[in-house]
């Protein structure tokens, strides 16, 4: 009886004790494809194995915590640390790296619209892949239509943007990553995007200083060859300052 259990079994389901996270980096290696951290990795994660995942950070912040001198074992207030911390990065604020992009339901531009439309602002939270502090910012986003645009509901902006957020990013990055997106889906005339965000890796270490910010853009398509149409964009976004 014992030999035909054995023999039934998928030499898949055994757990041969290699951490989940060789085995998902193993395949990315495998599809010469990068990891970075600002990279979306969700296709090369099998099901069930975030769970793994988080256990694994779990295990892995419970020694950075005995390594910060902190004693966990009698310490009331960090005794569940290293869980809820690996929860945060996992479930929360790197979620853009491990599910699939949000589904977006694209119509057809049926009454033909070619002017200008602006979402914003729309609040992002990401967090700096130098120091993993927080940045917290605006985003505004300006669309110039064509008959062959697919339109998107408002609500579908924010939630690109909370996708392309959720990784470690710099600020640079994150409003091009979001441009490719947004131009992909929608296949626009004109792109402009915008975002002005607080760096806590400024405000809460180093220079320490609270007010400073950090603005940028992107601007393709007729946002770039007509300077009317780009002033307009500049002109109605309801910037604080």
């Amino acid at each position: 009886m014992l030999m035909k259990i054995q023999s039934s079994m998928n030499p898949n389901d055994v757990d041969d004790g290699t951490p989940v996270s060789i085995k998902i980096r193993e395949r990315i290696n495998a599809s010469r494809k990068r990891f970075h951290a600002n990279d979306n990795i969700a296709q090369f994660i099998e099901p069930g194995e975030l769970e793994l995942l988080l256990d694994e950070v779990e295990e892995k912040m419970k020694g950075v915590l005995s390594s910060l001198v902190i004693d966990t074992d009698n310490d009331h207030n960090t005794d569940n640390t290293a869980r809820r911390v690996a929860k945060m990065y996992i479930n929360e604020v790197f979620k853009g790296r491990y599910v699939p992009p949000p589904v977006i339901t694209e119509f057809p531009n049926a009454e033909q619209l070619n002017e200008l439309m602006i979402v914003g602002p729309i609040t992002v939270r990401s967090a700096c892949s130098h120091h993993f502090c927080p940045v917290i910012g605006q985003i505004w986003i300006g669309v110039m239509p064509n008959a062959k645009t697919n339109v998107i509901g408002l609500s579908k902006y924010a939630r690109l943007a909370e996708w392309i957020m959720g990784r470690p990013q710099i600020q640079e990055e994150a409003v091009i990553q979001l441009a490719d997106l947004i131009q992909e889906k929608t296949q626009p005339d004109g792109l402009a995007i915008i975002m002005e965000a607080s760096h806590f890796c400024m405000s809460w270490r180093g220079v320490k200083d609270m007010d400073s910010k950090m603005i940028n853009s992107v601007m393709r398509g007729s946002f770039l060859t007509n300077s009317d149409l780009r002033r307009e964009f500049l002109s109605l976004i309801p910037r604080k300052g």
